[in-house]
């Protein structure tokens, strides 16, 4: 079974811009589990526009299901992992003014970097996913670095999935494909939506996870929140 885990950034985001605590993202966070939501995705950027620190900490003692931390390796990101030591740390390769996430790893240029930091995360009995494009040399380059997982960046797939789905899907197969031969799992996320997910998920059937925040989160407005958790869950459960 593939997982969702729920990006709460979005909630976040809507709370920061009226101040106070409106929506409070630890219900948010446990209603979402309550929903049906297999894992909590969270992305702390040193700006704090939208996860907060205390955010993190706060959401450490309420989570239940897998707490995922994204972000890029620095000092700050790293000591955040060693204190609250979530199930799983996603590294991103993002600089501190990007948006939003817009391209994997090139692990094989970041080959010494990225072993490193994988060995010290997992010494903190942490689980390390990489995100990563879908290309197989950079999935190679993952694992020589020790990942535990990858997590194929999918805005390139959802870009293109309306021209046409087969051609936009098949780098991600390859990829996973290969992930799974060298012995590690595959999780995916980026602009996957009710629209795309189902196909992407029957052709890789053996995702362990997808995070998925915004898309579900503009759904939720239509949909209301319940609802649109488990309308995501048929899609990859049908």
């Amino acid at each position: 079974m593939t997982k969702l885990s729920v990006n709460v950034n979005k909630f976040a985001t809507l709370r920061n811009a009226r101040g106070g605590n409106n929506p409070n993202l630890v219900n948010v966070a446990k209603d979402c589990e309550a929903f049906g939501a297999q894992g909590i995705t969270v992305h702390p950027r040193p700006d704090e526009r939208h996860i907060t620190y205390q955010d993190v900490m706060d959401l450490q003692q309420v989570v239940t299901t897998e707490f995922n931390i994204e972000g890029y390796p620095d000092k700050r990101y790293l000591q955040i992992i060693e204190k609250v030591r979530p199930v799983q740390a996603t590294l991103v390769p993002d600089e501190p003014d990007v948006l939003t996430s817009n391209a994997g790893w090139d692990t094989v240029r970041n080959a010494s970097l990225l072993k490193e930091i994988v060995s010290e995360l997992k010494k903190l009995d942490v689980r390390v996913s990489l995100f990563v494009d879908p290309a197989i040399r950079q999935v190679e380059g993952a694992v020589a670095a020790g990942a535990d997982r990858i997590e194929l960046y999918t805005e390139p797939y959802a870009a293109n999935f309306a021209g046409c789905k087969e051609a936009a899907v098949a780098p991600y197969v390859k990829a996973a494909g290969k992930a799974r031969e060298l012995g590690i799992a595959v999780n995916a996320g980026h602009d996957l939506d009710l629209y795309n997910l189902y196909f992407l998920k029957k052709q890789i059937p053996f995702l362990a996870e997808v995070s998925i925040g915004h898309a579900l989160v503009c759904d939720a407005l239509y949909y209301g929140l319940e609802n649109t958790i488990q309308m995501y869950l048929r899609e990859l459960n049908k």
